[in-house]
Formats: C-alpha cells, structure tokens, sequence
C-alpha cells in the first residue's frame, strides 16, 4: 500500500466496482475522458476480472485516509519492459472530491511507483483540450506536453484536441531533488 497525507493507493477489490460504476454514469466524467457510452456493471466486472490477470498493468484504489474509502482509480497500463514505458490514466469517482488535490496526491503516489519500483523511463497520457483541469493537475504532477493531435475527437458537437504528455525518469528525480532541496532551506 502506498500512501501519503490524504489519500494512499491499495489493489482494487471486487466490492470496489460499485463506485467505478458510479463514476461511469456521471455525464461531466464520461465528456472529459470522451466516452460516448456509459459502461455498464458487468462490463467492469468482466474488466476487473482480466485487468487483475493482465502482467502488463496495475490497477490501484485511491482511498480517502481519513475515511479509508474509495474515492477514485487509476491505472498504469500497457506496460512495455522492452522500452521501459508504460500509459497512466486516473478518475476520481465524484465531484466533491474535485479540486481537492486528491488526484495530484495519488498522481505522486503512482509516479513514485512507476519510477521507483517498475523501474520505468517514460510514462505518459493523453488527455483532451477541453478537460483543462485534467491538464493543469497533470502539469503540476509534473507532465509536460509533447504533442497535439488536433480536432481528433468529436463530441457534444465540438472538436477537442488529443494532447500528448509524458514524464520521464530524469523529470521525476528533479522534482525529487527539489523538493529535498526546499525542505532544507
């Protein structure tokens, strides 16, 4: 289990689909990811079920310290051991736990898992020009944007941009190093 202040991250478990699905049926949630259809229970069901046999990613819980609850899910995919890359995607399940530095925490928590116990290089996302508060936590994480597949999506009657953004294990140690540097000042 790895954690921090406020949340800290742990293997989903079964009885935690029911607030993957919740999270699946918020119309804002599926608009910012660009999912055009609501997943159904079973659906998760079945993807928990072959994600927690699949070698090439972890799935983990982002859990609420002060009620041990879970508030959210991501996941480090796809996996490449030949290149030392993998993808990252992360949902917090409800609104009121937006804009709380939730995900910017457990975002920390799965980097240092990345980098320090995958022993990555790489690990980069894709998000769209319309989830702005999606990029902005993403750059404070650390991200930095390296390309623009322009008007790829088209939703709600709007383009959206694809952007591209990536750490690499060298941008991980320098934020590691400055933030030793900064508790010693």
């Amino acid at each position: 289990m790895k954690n921090n202040a406020t949340v800290y991250l742990r293997a989903i478990k079964d009885e935690d689909v029911e607030s993957i699905y919740r999270s699946c049926q918020d119309e804002e949630t599926l608009y910012m990811t660009g999912t055009r259809t609501p997943f159904t229970l079973d659906s998760i069901r079945e993807s928990h079920q072959r994600f927690s046999q699949d070698p090439s990613r972890h799935d983990f819980a982002i859990c609420a310290t002060a009620s041990q609850e879970i508030i959210g899910d991501l996941a480090i995919q796809d996996i490449d051991p030949d290149n030392h890359k993998a993808g990252f995607r992360i949902a917090l399940h409800s609104r009121e736990t937006w804009n709380k530095g939730y995900g910017t925490k457990a975002t920390q928590l799965a980097l240092a898992f990345a980098f320090e116990e995958l022993e990555l290089n790489r690990l980069e996302l894709e998000v769209y020009s319309h989830n702005v508060r999606g990029i902005k936590a993403y750059e404070k994480a650390g991200f930095k944007q390296e390309g623009t597949l322009r008007q790829s999506l088209y939703l709600n009657n709007a383009y959206s941009d694809e952007i591209l953004m990536a750490m690499l294990r060298e941008d991980y140690c320098s934020q590691l190093d400055a933030g030793i540097r900064q508790k010693h000042k």
